[in-house]
């Protein structure tokens, strides 16, 4: 047991190291030895739990991966209505962008890592998918407009977040985006909401979500 903690702990190590080795030099930038180095450890035992640098960073991806769905599906049980759900699931992804090294890592490998036709699409496909289900529930629930598909909403408003990330980090490394992800919903709420339901735009686009007590309804 001892000896699996052990290996759990130096596991740890490697993946911090090379999520800050990751996010400031991208995939083709980083070097092992640099790795080895800002994690403090062996050559030897980064390669007892990964064979290579590909190897280490698909699995910096789907711990990024692993992350996002879970508070995808950690928002889908809340009780509020599902246009508000969206909205906290964009706010979350800020928090997670902003304050986690390995999120940060593997969004920017998995973008660099899909300018080869190889490249992982999942963690794309899968928030598209997520912001689908709960857009088709916002039909049904009469806060998005009968009108819009929930498929092109869907991967608009994952593309519209992505380019906003990308932006936020050239222009101000990231310390204004939630201001500009809070400026999409204002511009794109009354855009795709009956007018009936104009008067919900404020709360809806203040609905936040926190890991420990649900979510929030004001900033």
């Amino acid at each position: 047991m001892v000896q699996q903690a052990r290996a759990a702990a130096t596991r740890r190590q490697i993946v911090r190291g090379a999520a800050a080795m990751f996010e400031k030099s991208g995939f083709e930038g980083a070097r092992l030895g640099n790795i080895v180095e800002i994690a403090g450890i062996t050559k030897g035992a980064l390669y007892f739990h990964f064979r290579s640098k590909e190897d280490l960073a698909r699995f910096i991806i789907g711990e990024q991966h692993r992350i996002s769905i879970a508070s995808v599906e950690a928002i889908g049980r809340e009780r509020a209505p599902a246009i508000e759900q969206i909205v906290m699931l964009c706010h979350e992804m800020v928090r997670q962008i902003v304050h986690d090294p390995v999120v940060r890592a593997g969004i920017r490998i998995t973008l660099e890592l899909s300018a080869d036709e190889n490249g992982p699409a999942d963690p794309y496909l899968d928030w598209i998918d997520s912001c689908e289900l709960l857009a088709t529930k916002a039909v049904a629930e009469g806060d998005l407009r009968r009108d819009i598909d929930p498929a092109r909403f869907a991967r608009f408003v994952i593309g519209a977040f992505t380019g906003l990330n990308t932006v936020s980090q050239v222009l101000t490394r990231r310390t204004d985006l939630g201001e500009r992800v809070d400026d999409m919903w204002e511009f794109v709420l009354p855009g795709i909401m009956p007018t009936g339901r104009h008067q919900d735009i404020t709360r809806i686009r203040r609905a936040r979500w926190t890991p420990v007590g649900g979510h929030q309804s004001d900033e």
